[in-house]
């Protein structure tokens, strides 16, 4: 949310406390939010070891062979949990497609493009920004495509 406020993009932030929600669809439930409205932030890697992050609605999965197409890799898997620190500054549960360590290339499931705005971790457990895909753009770069199951 820092980047966001020292960019001036406008957006609204979602706080989930108290509860023991974890899931991406547990989360969408708290916050009474539709689950194809809220989005998962999944980091891979591909065969060429280059990393890769793809956004999803929380009630669907990754399509890895679509995922590696959109990538312009052989093949694409996920990285290990214990990896995600590191590599991004995030940790499991509160991994967000901005902020990173490193920016990686980026891809939001086309589904997006149907919603006025998506939900997606801020950052940190219990907090999730709602922006518009046009706000978004203003930090970071990424491409819609088909990448869900």
């Amino acid at each position: 949310m820092r980047l966001l406020d020292s960019k001036k993009v406008k957006y609204e932030k979602h706080l989930y406390v108290d509860t023991d929600a974890i899931s991406g669809t547990e989360i969408a439930e708290v916050l009474h939010q539709d689950p194809n409205h809220v989005f998962k932030t999944l980091v891979t890697v591909g065969a060429s070891k280059n990393f890769f992050v793809f956004l999803v609605p929380v009630h669907r999965e990754l399509d890895l062979k679509k995922a590696a197409r959109a990538a312009g890799e052989k093949n694409i898997v996920m990285i290990k949990q214990k990896e995600l620190l590191p590599l991004t500054g995030y940790i499991h549960g509160g991994c967000s497609p901005i902020g990173m360590k490193k920016q990686f290339q980026t891809f939001i499931d086309a589904t997006a493009a149907a919603h006025e705005t998506i939900l997606f971790s801020a950052g940190r457990i219990g907090y999730q920004v709602e922006i518009t895909l046009e706000e978004l753009r203003k930090v970071l770069k990424f491409e819609l495509v088909d990448i869900t199951v």
